[in-house]
């Protein structure tokens, strides 16, 4: 009876247990429990190399930034074929897929509620998003979505946002990231950007990575704008991110970040007439000097092949993707990485708020530590033996997480305080030698921050002094 009994009560845990992990998981397959972050980017590494497919009103228009005001009926690819695509992947063998859903111009190539500038106005009338998932998966490659933040369409540009663009937004990443199945990898353009002009404030990073995440606790999320941000610390995005094209480049020797790198096979990101004509990247070049050499640096690559106005990728780019696939192989897993800790998703607290400091060089004083510009820096005069620097926040600010950022390591020990009314309380006081020192505690409530550095090979400087009060998440 007693056996009876035990086994009873280990069905029942059994079934419980059974129930709650389907629960964890959607009609879509969507999985609710997340994964450690370190776990998701070591996977992402992992898979090496991947297609990029910049496919979307641009194809029609021979330019990369087409006008804005291009109708939907000149989205016609009459001979689609996101098997084709999906095979051509394979015979490189990549192990993932990554399509722009919207680019710059605004277009959606999905059946979205958001807008009626999309595929299914256009003579296509055929949601190319859930086509491309379908296809990739069925040939066992990973899925991947481009999104971009700019929208010259819909006027989501510098200067002229507002809270309906910020909704739409919200809107279309919801779409995308409930009615497609498990999405790896989000990666998003045109935001923090020279060319896009858009900041982290003016559409709130920290809300658009929340939703990510409430969405798809497992979906990496991405940014491919943040080349000023150095390459050892983790701003704004899951994974360190590199446009090779726009001049970008990650140090194959010093590299300790997740990383993804991309290029074009042809020479620009969306098809042009003249790319049937036109040679491809060396195949060779590019296996053995990037693509190799950037995997063994912990950094992904995405290859970018863009189908025609046929919807089809030319003759030309599928012989070079099979030439790769006879010279590379998937070889497995990377070494493994480093903790990164969570990325910094919020706004900077100390941006252009009032600094102070000990005796400073004249033409390098506190006001260049907070300035949001990496190349600018103050300089402790070298007289001074025991320098400091401040910055005043709003009265009774709430912040967890100070960042020290140098052009070199040189500072050794400090003392981080912050001012609790009339009372200086410590938040950390030892020994850290990175570049990019990052100070996570319990969060305060204060209204200045202050470093007091201790000990240093040379005069110290600060380029970047930064305050955040950072999500749970």
């Amino acid at each position: 009876m007693i056996n009876i009994t035990i086994k009873t009560k280990l069905l029942l845990v059994f079934c419980c247990t059974l129930i709650l992990s389907v629960t964890n998981v959607n009609a879509q397959g969507i999985s609710k429990t997340q994964q450690p972050l370190s776990v998701l980017q070591q996977k992402f590494v992992d898979l090496r190399f991947g297609m990029f497919i910049h496919f979307n009103i641009p194809t029609y228009e021979n330019a990369d930034w087409p006008d804005p005001e291009t109708p939907a009926s000149e989205f016609n690819p009459k001979k689609l074929d996101c098997v084709q695509w999906a095979k051509a992947a394979k015979s490189a063998n990549m192990s993932y897929g990554c399509l722009t859903t919207k680019h710059h111009s605004g277009f959606c190539i999905w059946d979205t509620k958001s807008t009626d500038y999309n595929v299914m106005n256009s003579p296509l009338k055929r949601d190319v998003v859930k086509e491309y998932v379908k296809a990739f998966r069925d040939q066992g490659l990973k899925v991947m979505l481009y999104y971009s933040i700019l929208d010259t369409h819909h006027k989501l540009r510098p200067n002229m946002i507002q809270p309906r663009h910020i909704e739409m937004i919200k809107k279309q990443i919801t779409e995308l990231l409930t009615n497609y199945g498990p999405i790896e990898a989000l990666i998003i353009d045109g935001w923090d950007a020279p060319w896009s002009r858009i900041s982290y404030d003016d559409v709130p990073f920290q809300e658009i990575y929340q939703l990510v995440k409430s969405l798809q606790p497992n979906c990496l999320m991405m940014d491919l704008n943040g080349a000023k941000y150095p390459g050892d610390g983790l701003y704004y995005t899951d994974i360190k991110t590199y446009e090779m094209g726009a001049g970008q480049r990650l140090s194959k020797e010093t590299n300790k970040m997740p990383a993804l790198a991309c290029l074009p096979i042809q020479a620009n990101w969306f098809w042009k007439t003249d790319f049937p004509t036109t040679p491809i990247r060396d195949v060779n070049k590019f296996v053995n000097e990037t693509l190799i050499p950037l995997n063994n640096a912990s950094c992904n690559f995405i290859l970018n092949v863009a189908p025609n106005t046929d919807g089809l990728m030319d003759d030309n780019a599928l012989a070079g993707l099979k030439q790769i696939g006879q010279l590379w192989k998937n070889e497995g897993p990377v070494g493994k990485l480093g903790e990164t800790g969570p990325p910094i998703v919020s706004h900077n607290l100390a941006k252009h708020a009032p600094a102070n400091s000990s005796w400073s060089d004249d033409s390098e004083i506190m006001d260049f530590a907070n300035d949001d510009d990496f190349s600018t820096v103050w300089q402790s005069n070298p007289r001074v033996k025991n320098p400091w620097y401040e910055v005043t926040l709003k009265p009774g600010q709430a912040f967890n997480t100070i960042v020290v950022f140098e052009r070199k390591p040189n500072i050794k020990k400090y003392k981080l305080e912050y001012l609790d009314g009339a009372t200086w309380k410590t938040l950390f006081e030892g020994e850290n030698l990175s570049r990019v020192k990052v100070n996570r505690f319990a969060q305060v409530k204060g209204d200045k921050v202050r470093m007091s550095i201790q000990t240093y090979d040379e005069a110290p400087s600060i380029a970047e002094f930064q305050v955040y009060n950072e999500p749970k998440l």
